[in-house]
């Protein structure tokens, strides 16, 4: 058989580092060990029962057996210009401001590719999302790291750019509610975010990927609600996290016309569209946000429940703002992957070493609050069998 060589392209992609994680726990699972597994970002509860009868009874439309239209479907898009006036008070067009996508990671992907030229600037957060990078070294371009520090709350500080980054910088990703870091934006963050843009002609992507997940009755902030977003950038939304759908790979995108017309543009020579049962399915959902309400108190009795845990036993650890992972500082002493090592080999649980989302992900491990509260509490029960903390 022979064997085609890769493109160059394809052997510049960054290694899928969690890959690696995936093959540990796995070969731990083999030996017939039971491990707790807080590693992955996938949510554990299914999507809301209705949803699926919608798309159920949306699949025998023979309409909807075609080829769908190239841009989605009116209704769907109309759907989401209602939502995000209801949620967040933010005016849409439908036909120039919103985008539907093949799930957000497609999207966070495609942009580069849509308005850049190879060698432009990327400003990417770090610790964060590492499908930006995908999205960077795909569009041939180059990427500069924002620093998210804890004193700074885990936004970037624009102050720290140099000059001459600001001025060939033409993309920034931001994500709030944060992966990894579970911290959210403030309206002021994202003020300062659009002077930065407008100064420096700089396109906002903002990864709202967590957009419904927030705690202590803090509903998060969309970034089209600052006022001169839409002018400077565009929001991605995903149906994945919010309602359990990360199967189902269907998103969209709302903001600046201009961008938005470059991710049609690009996706038009890509795919045709989404069934158009799923998206049928997916207006029913954005109608009502009752299972999100009940979505939201789950993930935050979970929080409550393991970081508490984590706090009586002595690990000095922050409750996040929102998201469903932890971001949680390793002890002395160990490095990230060291620390996540000895939880998988010793207590048999798994977390994401922190130095997988970036370089300023080093001293940390993120875990996601998506699974049982009894099999969080084994796990701070298990991780205090090791006498790591001082209480």
């Amino acid at each position: 058989m022979v064997q085609f060589q890769q493109s160059d392209l394809l052997k510049k992609l960054p290694k899928q580092f969690f890959a690696s994680l995936v093959a540990k726990v796995s070969n731990v699972v083999a030996q017939g060990h039971d491990v707790i597994n807080l590693g992955q970002g996938n949510p554990d509860q299914p999507t809301p029962p209705h949803i699926v009868e919608a798309l159920k009874k949306a699949s025998d439309n023979v309409d909807y057996h075609k080829y769908s239209p190239f841009r989605g479907q009116k209704f769907l898009k109309e759907a989401v210009v209602t939502f995000y006036e209801r949620e967040y008070g933010v005016k849409l067009d439908a036909e120039k401001e919103v985008a539907i996508l093949f799930g957000g990671k497609a999207g966070l992907v495609e942009v580069p590719q849509c308005l850049l030229n190879p060698g432009d600037t990327v400003l990417v957060p770090d610790p964060g999302y590492p499908d930006y990078w995908s999205g960077v070294e795909l569009a041939r371009t180059k990427m500069e790291i924002m620093p998210l520090r804890a004193e700074n709350n885990f936004l970037p500080d624009y102050e720290e750019i140099s000059e001459d980054v600001k001025e060939k910088a033409k993309l920034m990703f931001l994500n709030y509610p944060n992966n990894p870091t579970g911290a959210v934006a403030t309206k002021e963050f994202f003020d300062d975010t659009i002077s930065f843009a407008r100064e420096h002609d700089v396109c906002v992507v903002h990864d709202f990927a967590y957009g419904a997940i927030g705690f202590d009755s803090q509903k998060p902030i969309s970034f089209l609600e600052a006022e001169g977003a839409k002018d400077v950038g565009i929001e991605i939304y995903t149906f994945s996290k919010t309602f359990n759908m990360a199967g189902w790979r269907i998103a969209f995108a709302v903001g600046n016309e201009s961008v938005i017309e470059a991710i049609n543009l690009l996706q038009d020579h890509l795919y045709v569209s989404i069934f158009s049962a799923v998206q049928e399915a997916a207006v029913a959902l954005l109608s009502s946000q009752e299972c999100v309400t009940d979505l939201n108190a789950l993930y935050e009795s979970r929080r409550n429940v393991f970081i508490n845990g984590l706090q009586e036993i002595g690990w000095k650890v922050e409750a996040p703002a929102g998201s469903f992972f932890a971001w949680l500082p390793v002890p002395e002493g160990y490095t990230s992957q060291q620390f996540s090592d000895l939880l998988l080999e010793e207590a048999k649980v798994v977390v994401a070493p922190g130095n997988g989302f970036g370089e300023y992900g080093e001293g940390y491990v993120r875990v996601g609050l998506l699974t049982e509260e009894h099999r969080l509490q084994e796990a701070v029960e298990r991780i205090k069998a090791l006498q790591l903390f001082n209480v």
